[in-house]
Protein backbone atom coordinates (compact mmCIF):
# COMPACT_ATOMS: atom_id res chain seq x y z
CA UNK A 1 0.00 0.00 0.00
CA UNK A 2 1.11 3.56 -0.73
CA UNK A 3 1.10 6.07 2.11
CA UNK A 4 -1.12 9.16 1.88
CA UNK A 5 -0.46 12.25 4.01
CA UNK A 6 -2.12 15.64 4.12
CA UNK A 7 -0.16 18.78 3.18
CA UNK A 8 -0.17 19.79 6.85
CA UNK A 9 1.31 16.45 7.86
CA UNK A 10 3.87 16.70 5.08
CA UNK A 11 4.98 20.07 6.44
CA UNK A 12 5.50 18.44 9.84
CA UNK A 13 7.56 15.65 8.25
CA UNK A 14 9.73 18.23 6.47
CA UNK A 15 10.20 20.22 9.67
CA UNK A 16 11.22 17.13 11.64
CA UNK A 17 13.83 15.99 9.10
CA UNK A 18 17.33 15.44 10.48
CA UNK A 19 18.94 16.22 7.11
CA UNK A 20 19.58 19.83 6.01
CA UNK A 21 16.86 21.24 3.79
CA UNK A 22 19.44 21.78 1.04
CA UNK A 23 20.15 18.05 0.93
CA UNK A 24 16.45 17.21 0.67
CA UNK A 25 15.96 19.74 -2.12
CA UNK A 26 18.92 18.27 -3.99
CA UNK A 27 17.43 14.77 -3.73
CA UNK A 28 14.07 16.04 -4.92
CA UNK A 29 15.64 17.94 -7.80
CA UNK A 30 17.58 14.86 -8.91
CA UNK A 31 14.35 12.85 -8.86
CA UNK A 32 12.63 15.48 -11.00
CA UNK A 33 15.49 15.42 -13.48
CA UNK A 34 15.38 11.62 -13.77
CA UNK A 35 11.66 11.64 -14.55
CA UNK A 36 12.12 14.52 -17.00
CA UNK A 37 14.78 12.59 -18.90
CA UNK A 38 12.48 9.59 -19.16
CA UNK A 39 9.72 11.78 -20.54
CA UNK A 40 12.13 13.40 -23.01
CA UNK A 41 13.42 10.05 -24.23
CA UNK A 42 16.96 11.42 -24.27
CA UNK A 43 18.87 14.58 -23.50
CA UNK A 44 20.94 15.91 -26.39
CA UNK A 45 19.25 18.82 -28.14
CA UNK A 46 16.14 18.64 -25.99
CA UNK A 47 14.57 21.85 -24.70
CA UNK A 48 12.93 22.18 -21.28
CA UNK A 49 11.15 25.11 -19.66
CA UNK A 50 10.96 25.02 -15.88
CA UNK A 51 8.37 27.17 -14.13
CA UNK A 52 9.98 27.90 -10.76
CA UNK A 53 8.14 29.43 -7.82
CA UNK A 54 9.57 31.27 -4.83
CA UNK A 55 9.51 28.36 -2.33
CA UNK A 56 10.95 24.88 -1.98
CA UNK A 57 8.95 23.66 -4.95
CA UNK A 58 10.70 26.20 -7.14
CA UNK A 59 14.02 25.24 -5.56
CA UNK A 60 13.39 21.62 -6.60
CA UNK A 61 12.90 22.84 -10.16
CA UNK A 62 16.07 24.94 -10.16
CA UNK A 63 18.14 22.01 -8.89
CA UNK A 64 16.58 19.81 -11.58
CA UNK A 65 17.59 22.43 -14.16
CA UNK A 66 21.24 22.09 -13.16
CA UNK A 67 21.20 18.31 -13.45
CA UNK A 68 19.46 18.46 -16.82
CA UNK A 69 21.99 20.97 -18.20
CA UNK A 70 24.83 18.67 -17.19
CA UNK A 71 23.16 15.99 -19.32
CA UNK A 72 23.08 18.27 -22.36
CA UNK A 73 19.50 19.53 -22.09
CA UNK A 74 18.84 23.15 -22.98
CA UNK A 75 16.93 24.54 -19.99
CA UNK A 76 15.17 27.84 -19.48
CA UNK A 77 14.06 28.67 -15.94
CA UNK A 78 11.04 30.98 -15.91
CA UNK A 79 9.89 32.68 -12.72
CA UNK A 80 6.36 31.42 -12.14
CA UNK A 81 5.04 34.82 -11.06
CA UNK A 82 6.50 36.51 -14.16
CA UNK A 83 5.64 33.89 -16.77
CA UNK A 84 5.00 35.22 -20.28
CA UNK A 85 1.48 35.39 -21.65
CA UNK A 86 2.51 33.56 -24.82
CA UNK A 87 2.29 29.74 -24.72
CA UNK A 88 5.44 27.99 -23.48
CA UNK A 89 7.08 26.01 -26.27
CA UNK A 90 9.59 23.25 -25.50
CA UNK A 91 10.02 19.49 -25.56
CA UNK A 92 8.87 19.45 -21.91
CA UNK A 93 7.50 21.96 -19.39
CA UNK A 94 8.22 21.31 -15.72
CA UNK A 95 5.69 22.86 -13.35
CA UNK A 96 7.63 23.64 -10.16
CA UNK A 97 5.68 26.78 -9.39
CA UNK A 98 3.84 25.86 -6.18
CA UNK A 99 3.43 22.64 -4.21
CA UNK A 100 0.62 21.03 -2.27
CA UNK A 101 0.62 23.77 0.39
CA UNK A 102 -0.72 26.46 -1.98
CA UNK A 103 -3.67 28.34 -0.47
CA UNK A 104 -4.36 31.07 -3.03
CA UNK A 105 -5.51 30.93 -6.65
CA UNK A 106 -2.84 30.49 -9.31
CA UNK A 107 -3.31 31.16 -13.00
CA UNK A 108 -0.85 28.97 -14.86
CA UNK A 109 0.58 29.98 -18.23
CA UNK A 110 -0.43 27.97 -21.25
CA UNK A 111 1.77 25.58 -23.17
CA UNK A 112 2.05 24.99 -26.88
CA UNK A 113 0.09 22.20 -28.58
CA UNK A 114 1.40 18.73 -27.77
CA UNK A 115 3.93 19.92 -25.18
CA UNK A 116 4.02 17.45 -22.26
CA UNK A 117 3.99 18.72 -18.69
CA UNK A 118 5.68 17.28 -15.60
CA UNK A 119 4.32 18.59 -12.29
CA UNK A 120 6.49 18.68 -9.19
CA UNK A 121 4.67 17.54 -6.02
CA UNK A 122 1.21 18.45 -7.42
CA UNK A 123 0.01 20.53 -10.38
CA UNK A 124 0.25 24.14 -9.24
CA UNK A 125 -3.22 25.42 -8.46
CA UNK A 126 -4.60 22.08 -7.22
CA UNK A 127 -5.54 22.01 -3.53
CA UNK A 128 -3.34 19.36 -1.94
CA UNK A 129 -6.01 18.33 0.55
CA UNK A 130 -9.19 18.28 -1.53
CA UNK A 131 -8.18 18.14 -5.19
CA UNK A 132 -10.17 21.30 -5.91
CA UNK A 133 -8.79 23.80 -8.41
CA UNK A 134 -7.43 27.03 -7.00
CA UNK A 135 -7.44 29.20 -10.08
CA UNK A 136 -6.44 27.60 -13.38
CA UNK A 137 -3.85 24.80 -12.99
CA UNK A 138 -1.71 23.51 -15.83
CA UNK A 139 -2.82 19.90 -16.49
CA UNK A 140 0.10 17.50 -16.18
CA UNK A 141 0.90 14.36 -18.11
CA UNK A 142 2.87 13.11 -15.12
CA UNK A 143 3.37 14.21 -11.52
CA UNK A 144 6.26 13.35 -9.25
CA UNK A 145 5.49 13.75 -5.57
CA UNK A 146 7.69 13.05 -2.58
CA UNK A 147 7.56 10.71 0.42
CA UNK A 148 3.82 9.98 0.14
CA UNK A 149 0.76 10.73 -1.95
CA UNK A 150 -1.28 13.83 -1.18
CA UNK A 151 -5.10 13.55 -1.13
CA UNK A 152 -5.44 16.22 -3.81
CA UNK A 153 -3.77 13.85 -6.28
CA UNK A 154 -6.54 11.29 -5.74
CA UNK A 155 -9.76 13.34 -5.73
CA UNK A 156 -11.27 15.08 -8.72
CA UNK A 157 -10.57 17.37 -10.39
CA UNK A 158 -7.02 17.11 -9.07
CA UNK A 159 -6.80 13.44 -10.00
CA UNK A 160 -7.42 14.19 -13.68
CA UNK A 161 -5.09 17.19 -13.59
CA UNK A 162 -2.18 15.15 -12.21
CA UNK A 163 -1.85 12.54 -14.95
CA UNK A 164 0.30 9.55 -14.01
CA UNK A 165 1.59 9.93 -10.45
CA UNK A 166 4.73 8.46 -8.98
CA UNK A 167 6.13 8.80 -5.48
CA UNK A 168 9.84 9.49 -5.07
CA UNK A 169 11.76 8.46 -1.95
CA UNK A 170 14.00 11.30 -0.81
CA UNK A 171 14.96 9.69 2.49
CA UNK A 172 12.26 11.14 4.76
CA UNK A 173 10.42 8.88 7.18
CA UNK A 174 6.69 9.68 7.18
CA UNK A 175 6.27 7.93 10.53
CA UNK A 176 3.04 6.10 11.38
CA UNK A 177 0.53 6.48 8.54
CA UNK A 178 -3.15 5.58 8.87
CA UNK A 179 -4.22 6.28 5.28
CA UNK A 180 -3.10 4.33 2.22
CA UNK A 181 -3.86 3.87 -1.46
CA UNK A 182 -4.37 0.19 -2.29
CA UNK A 183 -3.13 -1.64 -5.36
CA UNK A 184 -4.05 -4.95 -6.97
CA UNK A 185 -1.04 -6.59 -5.32
CA UNK A 186 -2.30 -5.48 -1.91
CA UNK A 187 -5.83 -6.82 -2.26
CA UNK A 188 -4.67 -10.07 -3.89
CA UNK A 189 -3.24 -11.10 -0.52
CA UNK A 190 -6.70 -10.94 1.06
CA UNK A 191 -8.48 -13.29 -1.32
CA UNK A 192 -10.19 -16.04 0.68
CA UNK A 193 -9.22 -19.63 -0.09
CA UNK A 194 -11.62 -22.36 -1.10
CA UNK A 195 -11.25 -25.44 1.08
CA UNK A 196 -11.20 -28.84 -0.59
CA UNK A 197 -14.31 -29.86 1.37
CA UNK A 198 -16.17 -26.56 0.89
CA UNK A 199 -19.92 -26.53 0.42
CA UNK A 200 -22.53 -23.88 -0.27
CA UNK A 201 -23.53 -23.22 3.33
CA UNK A 202 -20.05 -22.16 4.38
CA UNK A 203 -20.67 -18.84 2.61
CA UNK A 204 -24.43 -18.32 2.53
CA UNK A 205 -25.79 -14.82 1.94
CA UNK A 206 -29.22 -13.26 2.32
CA UNK A 207 -30.10 -10.19 0.27
CA UNK A 208 -33.09 -8.22 1.54
CA UNK A 209 -34.13 -5.70 -1.06
CA UNK A 210 -36.25 -4.97 -4.05
CA UNK A 211 -39.84 -3.78 -4.14
CA UNK A 212 -42.56 -3.64 -6.80
CA UNK A 213 -40.97 -1.91 -9.79
CA UNK A 214 -37.48 -2.01 -8.23
CA UNK A 215 -36.63 -5.71 -8.26
CA UNK A 216 -33.62 -5.20 -10.52
CA UNK A 217 -31.44 -3.63 -7.83
CA UNK A 218 -31.74 -6.60 -5.48
CA UNK A 219 -31.31 -9.04 -8.37
CA UNK A 220 -28.07 -7.29 -9.38
CA UNK A 221 -26.77 -7.49 -5.81
CA UNK A 222 -27.60 -11.19 -5.69
CA UNK A 223 -25.88 -11.79 -9.03
CA UNK A 224 -22.77 -9.95 -7.83
CA UNK A 225 -22.71 -11.99 -4.62
CA UNK A 226 -22.82 -15.19 -6.67
CA UNK A 227 -20.01 -14.00 -8.94
CA UNK A 228 -17.96 -13.09 -5.85
CA UNK A 229 -18.08 -16.60 -4.41
CA UNK A 230 -21.18 -16.76 -2.21
CA UNK A 231 -22.12 -20.43 -1.94
CA UNK A 232 -25.84 -19.76 -1.87
CA UNK A 233 -27.82 -16.53 -2.12
CA UNK A 234 -31.27 -16.12 -0.64
CA UNK A 235 -33.14 -13.23 -2.24
CA UNK A 236 -35.86 -11.82 0.02
CA UNK A 237 -38.05 -9.23 -1.72
CA UNK A 238 -41.11 -7.47 -0.29
CA UNK A 239 -44.08 -7.87 -2.59
CA UNK A 240 -42.27 -10.22 -4.97
CA UNK A 241 -43.34 -13.49 -6.55
CA UNK A 242 -40.05 -15.18 -5.72
CA UNK A 243 -38.67 -15.69 -9.24
CA UNK A 244 -37.47 -12.17 -10.10
CA UNK A 245 -33.80 -12.77 -9.29
CA UNK A 246 -31.10 -14.93 -10.84
CA UNK A 247 -32.25 -18.48 -11.49
CA UNK A 248 -29.55 -19.78 -9.11
CA UNK A 249 -30.82 -17.65 -6.20
CA UNK A 250 -33.34 -18.93 -3.66
CA UNK A 251 -36.41 -16.68 -3.83
CA UNK A 252 -38.00 -15.65 -0.54
CA UNK A 253 -41.17 -13.61 -1.20
CA UNK A 254 -42.00 -11.20 1.61
CA UNK A 255 -45.19 -9.29 2.39
CA UNK A 256 -45.34 -5.83 0.86
CA UNK A 257 -45.75 -4.29 4.32
CA UNK A 258 -44.49 -5.41 7.73
CA UNK A 259 -41.89 -7.54 5.97
CA UNK A 260 -39.07 -7.23 8.52
CA UNK A 261 -40.11 -10.11 10.80
CA UNK A 262 -40.33 -12.49 7.85
CA UNK A 263 -37.03 -11.26 6.43
CA UNK A 264 -34.99 -11.96 9.56
CA UNK A 265 -36.95 -14.44 11.69
CA UNK A 266 -35.48 -17.64 10.25
CA UNK A 267 -31.79 -16.74 10.03
CA UNK A 268 -29.67 -19.73 10.93
CA UNK A 269 -25.92 -20.14 11.21
CA UNK A 270 -25.63 -21.07 7.56
CA UNK A 271 -26.44 -17.50 6.54
CA UNK A 272 -23.07 -15.91 7.20
CA UNK A 273 -23.85 -12.31 6.16
CA UNK A 274 -26.84 -10.18 5.20
CA UNK A 275 -27.26 -7.28 2.78
CA UNK A 276 -30.20 -4.93 3.12
CA UNK A 277 -31.30 -2.00 1.01
CA UNK A 278 -30.91 -2.33 -2.79
CA UNK A 279 -34.17 -1.22 -4.38
CA UNK A 280 -36.05 -1.56 -1.11
CA UNK A 281 -37.95 1.70 -1.42
CA UNK A 282 -39.09 3.69 1.64
CA UNK A 283 -37.93 1.93 4.81
CA UNK A 284 -39.68 2.36 8.14
CA UNK A 285 -37.51 2.84 11.26
CA UNK A 286 -38.96 -0.31 12.87
CA UNK A 287 -37.95 -2.42 9.89
CA UNK A 288 -34.38 -1.16 10.04
CA UNK A 289 -34.30 -1.67 13.79
CA UNK A 290 -35.13 -5.35 13.17
CA UNK A 291 -32.34 -5.60 10.61
CA UNK A 292 -29.79 -3.94 12.88
CA UNK A 293 -30.73 -6.29 15.73
CA UNK A 294 -29.52 -9.42 13.92
CA UNK A 295 -26.33 -11.10 15.12
CA UNK A 296 -24.84 -11.47 11.63
CA UNK A 297 -22.48 -9.18 9.70
CA UNK A 298 -24.69 -6.66 7.94
CA UNK A 299 -24.08 -4.60 4.82
CA UNK A 300 -26.42 -1.58 4.61
CA UNK A 301 -26.88 -0.08 1.16
CA UNK A 302 -29.18 2.05 -0.96
CA UNK A 303 -32.63 2.81 0.45
CA UNK A 304 -31.68 1.44 3.89
CA UNK A 305 -29.13 4.22 4.39
CA UNK A 306 -31.23 6.62 6.42
CA UNK A 307 -30.44 8.92 9.35
CA UNK A 308 -32.44 6.78 11.81
CA UNK A 309 -29.99 3.92 11.17
CA UNK A 310 -27.28 5.80 13.03
CA UNK A 311 -29.10 5.69 16.37
CA UNK A 312 -29.03 1.87 16.33
CA UNK A 313 -25.37 1.39 15.39
CA UNK A 314 -24.07 1.63 18.95
CA UNK A 315 -26.09 -1.46 19.93
CA UNK A 316 -24.71 -3.61 17.13
CA UNK A 317 -22.33 -6.39 18.19
CA UNK A 318 -21.78 -8.01 14.80
CA UNK A 319 -19.86 -6.01 12.15
CA UNK A 320 -21.67 -3.41 10.07
CA UNK A 321 -20.70 -2.01 6.67
CA UNK A 322 -22.34 1.16 5.30
CA UNK A 323 -21.96 1.95 1.59
CA UNK A 324 -23.12 5.55 0.94
CA UNK A 325 -22.59 7.67 -2.13
CA UNK A 326 -22.60 11.41 -1.46
CA UNK A 327 -26.40 11.76 -1.45
CA UNK A 328 -26.75 8.86 0.99
CA UNK A 329 -23.90 10.29 3.06
CA UNK A 330 -25.98 13.41 3.55
CA UNK A 331 -29.03 11.33 4.50
CA UNK A 332 -26.96 9.56 7.16
CA UNK A 333 -25.97 12.91 8.63
CA UNK A 334 -22.35 12.61 7.56
CA UNK A 335 -20.19 15.71 7.90
CA UNK A 336 -20.07 17.62 4.56
CA UNK A 337 -16.41 18.54 5.08
CA UNK A 338 -13.95 19.38 2.31
CA UNK A 339 -11.58 16.82 3.84
CA UNK A 340 -13.46 13.70 2.75
CA UNK A 341 -10.97 11.31 4.33
CA UNK A 342 -11.10 12.93 7.77
CA UNK A 343 -14.89 13.13 7.74
CA UNK A 344 -15.30 9.50 6.70
CA UNK A 345 -12.81 8.34 9.32
CA UNK A 346 -14.59 10.31 12.04
CA UNK A 347 -17.94 8.74 11.16
CA UNK A 348 -16.51 5.21 11.10
CA UNK A 349 -14.75 5.54 14.44
CA UNK A 350 -17.56 7.32 16.26
CA UNK A 351 -20.18 4.76 15.16
CA UNK A 352 -17.80 1.74 15.14
CA UNK A 353 -18.64 0.68 11.60
CA UNK A 354 -16.87 0.19 8.28
CA UNK A 355 -17.78 2.94 5.83
CA UNK A 356 -17.44 2.62 2.05
CA UNK A 357 -17.87 6.17 0.77
CA UNK A 358 -18.38 5.66 -2.93
CA UNK A 359 -17.23 7.99 -5.67
CA UNK A 360 -14.73 8.27 -8.54
CA UNK A 361 -12.23 7.70 -5.75
CA UNK A 362 -13.69 5.51 -2.99
CA UNK A 363 -12.80 5.86 0.69
CA UNK A 364 -12.97 2.79 2.93
CA UNK A 365 -12.72 3.64 6.63
CA UNK A 366 -12.48 1.11 9.44
CA UNK A 367 -13.85 1.39 12.95
CA UNK A 368 -10.29 1.73 14.30
CA UNK A 369 -9.52 4.78 12.14
CA UNK A 370 -7.51 3.11 9.41
CA UNK A 371 -8.42 4.36 5.94
CA UNK A 372 -7.82 2.85 2.52
CA UNK A 373 -8.36 4.76 -0.69
CA UNK A 374 -9.40 2.93 -3.86
CA UNK A 375 -8.70 4.70 -7.15
CA UNK A 376 -9.30 1.83 -9.59
CA UNK A 377 -12.70 3.10 -10.73
CA UNK A 378 -13.64 5.30 -13.66
CA UNK A 379 -16.58 7.44 -14.75
CA UNK A 380 -17.83 4.40 -16.70
CA UNK A 381 -19.28 3.16 -13.39
CA UNK A 382 -21.49 6.23 -13.00
CA UNK A 383 -24.65 4.37 -13.94
CA UNK A 384 -27.70 2.82 -12.30
CA UNK A 385 -27.14 -0.44 -10.49
CA UNK A 386 -23.35 -0.39 -10.15
CA UNK A 387 -23.61 0.42 -6.44
CA UNK A 388 -25.88 -2.59 -5.96
CA UNK A 389 -23.20 -4.73 -7.59
CA UNK A 390 -20.56 -3.39 -5.20
CA UNK A 391 -22.77 -4.14 -2.18
CA UNK A 392 -23.34 -7.71 -3.40
CA UNK A 393 -19.61 -8.24 -3.81
CA UNK A 394 -18.91 -6.94 -0.29
CA UNK A 395 -21.50 -9.16 1.42
CA UNK A 396 -20.22 -12.25 -0.40
CA UNK A 397 -16.63 -11.62 0.66
CA UNK A 398 -17.73 -11.05 4.26
CA UNK A 399 -19.69 -14.30 4.14
CA UNK A 400 -16.55 -16.05 2.89
CA UNK A 401 -14.78 -15.03 6.09
CA UNK A 402 -12.98 -11.82 5.27
CA UNK A 403 -12.72 -9.06 7.83
CA UNK A 404 -15.27 -6.40 6.76
CA UNK A 405 -12.56 -3.78 6.21
CA UNK A 406 -10.63 -6.13 3.93
CA UNK A 407 -13.80 -7.33 2.20
CA UNK A 408 -14.95 -3.78 1.48
CA UNK A 409 -11.54 -2.74 0.16
CA UNK A 410 -11.13 -5.81 -2.03
CA UNK A 411 -14.66 -5.42 -3.41
CA UNK A 412 -14.17 -1.74 -4.21
CA UNK A 413 -10.88 -2.49 -5.98
CA UNK A 414 -12.21 -5.28 -8.20
CA UNK A 415 -15.44 -3.38 -8.85
CA UNK A 416 -13.44 -0.41 -10.10
CA UNK A 417 -11.14 -2.61 -12.17
CA UNK A 418 -14.13 -4.33 -13.75
CA UNK A 419 -15.54 -0.95 -14.75
CA UNK A 420 -12.23 0.18 -16.18
CA UNK A 421 -11.87 -2.95 -18.31
CA UNK A 422 -15.46 -2.81 -19.57
CA UNK A 423 -15.28 0.88 -20.43
CA UNK A 424 -17.88 3.42 -21.48
CA UNK A 425 -21.37 2.12 -22.15
CA UNK A 426 -21.24 -0.69 -19.61
CA UNK A 427 -24.35 -1.75 -17.75
CA UNK A 428 -24.38 -2.96 -14.15
CA UNK A 429 -25.08 -6.59 -15.01
CA UNK A 430 -21.89 -6.72 -17.05
CA UNK A 431 -19.95 -5.43 -14.04
CA UNK A 432 -21.45 -8.19 -11.87
CA UNK A 433 -20.40 -10.86 -14.34
CA UNK A 434 -16.94 -9.33 -14.75
CA UNK A 435 -16.22 -9.67 -11.01
CA UNK A 436 -15.43 -13.35 -11.47
CA UNK A 437 -12.80 -12.48 -14.08
CA UNK A 438 -11.16 -9.81 -11.91
CA UNK A 439 -11.07 -12.04 -8.83
CA UNK A 440 -9.52 -14.84 -10.89
CA UNK A 441 -6.87 -12.43 -12.18
CA UNK A 442 -6.00 -11.46 -8.61
CA UNK A 443 -5.73 -15.12 -7.67
CA UNK A 444 -3.22 -15.62 -10.49
CA UNK A 445 -1.29 -12.52 -9.39
CA UNK A 446 -0.97 -13.93 -5.87
CA UNK A 447 0.75 -17.13 -7.00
Amino acid sequence: MIAIVTPARMAEIDAAASEPVEELIDRAGRSVARVALRMLGGSYGRRVVILAGPGNNGADGRIAAGHLRRRGVRVAVVEALDAPSAPLVADLVVDAAFGSGLRRPYLAPSVGPGVPVLAVDIPSGVDGLTGAHLGDPLPADRTITFVALKPGLLFEPGRSSAGIVEVADIGLDPGPVDTHLVTDDDVARWLPHRRADDHKWRSGVRVVGGSPGMTGAAALAARAAQRSGAGIVQLAMPGARGDEGPVEAVGMPLPTTDWADAAFADLDDRVRAVLIGPGLGPVEPDSMAAALAIDRPLVVDGDALQRFVVSHLSTRVAPTVLTPHDGEWDRLGGEPAADRIAATRAFATSHRVTVVRKGPTTIVAARDGQVRVVASGTAALAGAGTGDVLAGCIVALVARGLDPFDAATLAAQVHGTAGRHLGAGLVAGEVADRLRVELSALRTRRR
